[in-house]
């Protein structure tokens, strides 16, 4: 390999190639005096690949706490006391509301997301009953984070109107049992590949800052590259009282900008989604989105404060984006 072998990798990506894990490590392990490097680079295979489009989407937390998993970030697992909000599958009336409120400031993409290991199937068709009124009504893409289903449960999703769902790797196989052990890493892919068997896009990503190791989060993104993923969340833990995570240290600006230039390497054409834990960032993470980012989760995270709307649209104008629905 050449001396510069930040260039000479772009150039390999940019022609169409991929790159190997021992490449994403070199890059990943790249030193400080060619950072700014590696971030451009970055970004100029993602304007490459992705032009200025810039995806956005919204999340309403359609079920609340009371989960049988016990995922140690999570401050809706049953296992820890956290203090964190309980309710059932919110109605109709309150799902539809919040999609018409999303679709009126210009948002996209909207998703409605549950706690617990999976719906039931009696959940399931409440939750149809609400995609199809929202379809009726507000012109916004439906998207659903349910859990752990089956390929015949997401059918019925989406039949009501569906189209992608979400379902975070978390982390790699390898670190993924220091996660959670009340289900698997692969019971996370079966439900991938149950959702794009029932004919939906399929979205999944994972936390920075659980313990895992670079070469951990290098071999997630080699995964996602596998499972032909092209929405990919990137979520900084915000480390939670209550739960086991919460003594872990915070990540920052510059591990995430790192991490997602290395993503943009292996995921060239994906939309790379700054998800939970922006907040804990200067500039909710806008250095990001010149280092290869161009997603992002809006509005209020599931149990922490997110962000306005309108604050992330006049960045992402500032930056140059324009929201558009992309890899639909």
């Amino acid at each position: 390999m050449k001396d510069n072998y930040i260039q000479t990798l772009k150039e390999k990506v940019l022609s169409g190639g991929e790159i190997t894990k021992e490449e994403a490590l070199q890059l990943y392990n790249t030193p400080e005096e060619t950072f700014e490097e590696l971030c451009k680079s970055a970004d100029e295979i993602r304007q490459h690949f992705c032009q200025n489009a810039f995806d956005i989407c919204t999340i309403i937390n359609g079920k609340s706490g009371k989960c049988s998993e016990n995922c140690k970030f999570c401050s809706q697992s049953a296992h820890y006391h956290t203090g964190s909000e309980q309710y059932p599958l919110l109605d109709t009336e309150e799902i539809v509301k919040q999609a018409k409120y999303n679709a009126d400031r210009g948002v996209l993409r909207y998703s409605i997301v549950t706690s617990g290991r999976a719906l039931s199937d009696a959940e399931v068709d409440q939750v149809c009953q609400s995609v199809r009124a929202i379809k009726e009504s507000v012109d916004i893409e439906v998207c659903g984070s349910f859990g752990l289903l089956t390929t015949e449960q997401y059918k019925r999703l989406r039949e009501a109107g569906v189209t992608r769902i979400h379902n975070n790797l978390e982390a790699s196989a390898n670190f993924f049992p220091k996660v959670c052990t009340t289900h698997t890493h692969e019971d996370k892919v079966q439900a991938l590949k149950n959702a794009r068997e029932a004919g939906m896009s399929i979205c999944s990503g994972g936390i920075m800052g659980l313990g895992e190791s670079p070469e951990d989060r290098i071999d997630m993104a080699l995964e996602l590259r596998e499972l032909q993923v092209k929405s990919v969340p990137v979520n900084m833990l915000n480390p939670i009282p209550g739960t086991p995570f919460e003594n872990n240290k915070k990540l920052d600006v510059h591990d995430m900008c790192r991490i997602v230039a290395v993503y943009r390497f292996i995921l060239p054409d994906a939309s790379i989604r700054l998800a939970g834990g922006r907040g804990l960032l200067p500039g909710h993470g806008k250095e990001c989105f010149t280092s290869g980012a161009n997603a992002v989760i809006s509005g209020d995270m599931l149990t922490t404060a997110g962000y306005t709307i309108e604050s992330d649209m006049n960045m992402i104008h500032e930056l140059g984006y324009q929201e558009e629905l992309w890899n639909k």
